[in-house]
């Protein structure tokens, strides 16, 4: 079979060309539900505790997420994210084939189960869990040339005209805006707040040190 397509170039010839013009008419015909799945279905967990660093975050929420969602039905691994800003996100991979619906309903549980353990900043400020693909779709730049918009402007601008549009079509999933923002840290002197916690507010009145930091680019990463 193989040395008549060698002995006969035209015969070949034609045939590669019928094998492409099935391609373009099947391409166009078949539906996308049909299209065969690469990347895993991903579910993202995202939550914030104002004030905490990474390593607060990882240890008082990542880890008491993590060790509730694991094992969830269908899962393959977790990878976490603990940034100094307070954010933590954690996402779970399943199998190929798995309906990512019911994979986030299974994950919105296990989460549901963890939130006593949470700290109770964290759970006012609200758990989220959504599906998530991996790849990103597009990466663009917003500057002002002149110098005549600062960056909280931008950023606003940007959630206005893009990010809320963006949720709000249907399957056009989300945007995440990168800024890099900065944090006050109140540092207190436990020896001398110690008498001056009040049992009723947990309020302590004695600030000794106040700075003024920028949310580090580092993260403690798990996998």
């Amino acid at each position: 079979m193989i040395k008549r397509f060698i002995e006969r170039p035209v015969l070949s010839t034609v045939i590669s060309i019928i094998i492409v013009i099935l391609g373009f008419l099947g391409y166009n015909a078949l539906p996308v539900s049909l299209y065969p799945e690469i990347a895993p279905p991903t579910i993202q967990v995202q939550a914030n505790y104002p004030g905490a660093n990474a390593e607060t975050v990882l240890n008082s929420v990542v880890t008491p997420l993590e060790e509730q969602i694991n094992g969830v039905e269908g899962m393959t691994y977790i990878s976490s994210t603990a940034s100094d800003n307070g954010s933590a996100q954690i996402q779970v991979f399943f199998e190929l084939g798995t309906d990512p619906d019911i994979a986030a309903v299974n994950v919105q549980n296990r989460v549901a189960q963890a939130s006593s353990l949470l700290p109770q900043e964290v759970t006012q400020a609200g758990v989220t869990t959504q599906k998530e693909q991996t790849s990103r779709l597009l990466i663009f730049t917003l500057y002002s040339p002149n110098g005549k918009y600062d960056g909280t402007f931008i950023e606003n601008y940007a959630r206005i005209q893009f990010d809320s549009p963006t949720a709000a079509y249907q399957r056009g999933g989300y945007g995440i805006i990168f800024r890099q923002q900065c944090l006050r840290h109140a540092h207190l002197d436990e020896a001398r707040c110690d008498g001056l916690l009040q049992p009723d507010t947990q309020r302590c009145d004695c600030c000794t040190k106040r700075t003024k930091l920028c949310s580090s680019p580092r993260d403690h990463r798990r996998k």
